[in-house]
C-alpha cells in the first residue's frame, strides 16, 4: 500500500512539474506576442493580470464541485489562460486605440472601453460556459476525465470575466502610472 502511495506521488509531482514548466512556457510566449502587438513592454502586464484572476474561480469550482486536481483539470488551466487573455486584451486594445486614435484621457478612455467591450466579454464567456457544461455535468464519453477541465474552464471564466472588467481598468490606470512616472524621471537619452 505504502509502495502505491509513493507511487502516485512522484507521478503527480511529475505531473505538476511539468504543467508547471508549460504554464510558464505559455505565459512566456503570451507575454512576447503581446509585446509585439501593443509595442510596449510594460503594459502586457496589465493584460496578464487577467491570468491571477481566473486561477482562484478555477479552484473554488474543483472544491466546490469536489473534483481533484487532476491533468484534465491542468489542461483547462491551459485552456483558461487563454480565454482569460483575450476578454483582457479586448478590453486594452481599445483603451489603447481610444486614447490614441481618440484623443480621450485615460478615465474616459477607461469608460468607453468598459462599456463597449463588456458585452463582448460576457458573450466569449456565457459561449464558451455553455459549451463546456454538458462535459462539466457528465453528459458525454468518460465524464470523469473531461468534467474537471470543464469545471476549471467555466470556474475561471467566470472569476475572470467579472474581476476583468472591475481589476483590469485598475491596473491599467497604476500601470500607466509608472510609466508616466519613470518616463518623467529617467534621464533623456542625448541626441
Amino acid at each position: 500500500m505504502l509502495q502505491t502511495t509513493v507511487g502516485d506521488a512522484e507521478s503527480m509531482a511529475e505531473l505538476f512539474e511539468s504543467f508547471g514548466l508549460a504554464m510558464a512556457t505559455g505565459v512566456l510566449c503570451i507575454y512576447i506576442v503581446l509585446v509585439l502587438l501593443f509595442k510596449d513592454f510594460v503594459q502586457p502586464v496589465t493584460i496578464l493580470a487577467a491570468l491571477v484572476l481566473s486561477v482562484p474561480g478555477a479552484f473554488l469550482a474543483l472544491f466546490v464541485t469536489g473534483q481533484a486536481i487532476s491533468m484534465s483539470s491542468m489542461i483547462g488551466l491551459i485552456m483558461l489562460m487563454g480565454i482569460a487573455t483575450k476578454n483582457s486584451i479586448l478590453l486594452v486594445d481599445y483603451v489603447i486605440l481610444a486614447r490614441r486614435e481618440h484623443g480621450l484621457d485615460r478615465w474616459n478612455a477607461l469608460l468607453d472601453a468598459c462599456r463597449k467591450r463588456a458585452r463582448p466579454i460576457v458573450m466569449t464567456t456565457i459561449a464558451m460556459g455553455a459549451g463546456m457544461l454538458p462535459i462539466a455535468i457528465g453528459i458525454g464519453t468518460d465524464p470523469s476525465f473531461r468534467a474537471p477541465m470543464a469545471i476549471v474552464v467555466i470556474g475561471g471564466l467566470i472569476t475572470s470575466t467579472f474581476l476583468s472588467l472591475l481589476v483590469i481598468p485598475v491596473v491599467f490606470t497604476f500601470v500607466d502610472d509608472a510609466i508616466v512616472w519613470i518616463r518623467q524621471h529617467l534621464p533623456k537619452p542625448h541626441a
